[in-house]
């Protein structure tokens, strides 16, 4: 039988070959590996399980459940070679997350941002404003998600055919996003800008470090990509909408 550490490997392999990426969930198991082995367990149990997941007191009860939803997962793999190992019931540090209500931006809403990003501070001819204008619009007309468009490169752009490749999407997947004249007008203005104002750096990325900043608008760029895939359900489905099916 090969070890809890060898396992742990290929199961993060056999996940991430089925599209799984994996990144949080694998560190902290080979994490909680390293805890196995510093108390001489060669299988899982519930307690150990427990402990790990607890280890520090002050992290938000989410993320004790988070842990243990972890191990959980590669205790069910590790099951099947090894009928020793312990499942970590569902009912076990319970925690139900409290999602934020999506807000969905008017059109009016989407052009006072867009104008404001405009205004944004810039010197030297920088590339900033235009770059927010540029992203925030794009967000809010293609439902991209914040990641994906930030990975955008040149080659990703085909004006002519009026569509984006988004690469390394959900799943490691690439898929083609066809866009609006308007926008392709949009990018192409901004392409011309860029070409100028960054002439000398080697980057093929479209935005680059002026975004490295925006972090922090997470949850609002999710409901500005949100806001396209919602309008077109709307739009598709109005006698919903007219008997008042709104929430």
């Amino acid at each position: 039988m090969n070890t809890l550490r060898e396992a742990t490997h290929e199961y993060l392999s056999m996940r991430r070959a089925l599209g799984f990426k994996l990144r949080e969930a694998g560190a902290r198991l080979l994490d909680f590996v390293t805890f196995m082995e510093q108390h001489r367990a060669s299988y899982i149990t519930q307690q150990l399980a427990l402990t790990w997941a607890q280890q520090s007191p002050v992290v938000q009860p989410s993320t004790w459940a988070q842990r243990l939803r972890f191990v959980r997962g590669f205790a069910r793999y590790r099951r099947a070679t090894d009928p020793r190992t312990q499942i970590p019931p569902e009912g076990l540090l319970p925690f139900r997350p409290q999602r934020a209500r999506p807000y969905f931006y008017t059109d009016d809403e989407i052009q006072s941002l867009l104008r404001a990003a405009l205004k944004l501070p810039s010197s030297n001819g920088e590339l900033r404003p235009w770059t927010y204008h540029g992203l925030f619009g794009l967000l809010s007309v293609s439902g991209m998600r914040l990641g994906e468009a930030r990975n955008l490169e040149l080659q990703d752009v085909d004006l002519e055919a009026a569509a984006l490749t988004v690469r390394g999407a959900k799943f490691g997947k690439s898929r083609l996003l066809p866009l609006h004249v308007s926008t392709c007008n949009v990018l192409a203005d901004y392409i011309a800008r860029r070409k100028r104002l960054w002439a000398a750096r080697p980057t093929q990325a479209i935005y680059s470090s002026p975004t490295e900043g925006i972090g922090w608008m997470g949850a609002r760029s999710t409901e500005l990509s949100m806001r396209y895939p919602a309008k077109s359900v709307f739009a598709a489905y109005p006698t919903v909408m007219d008997r008042g099916y709104t929430t």
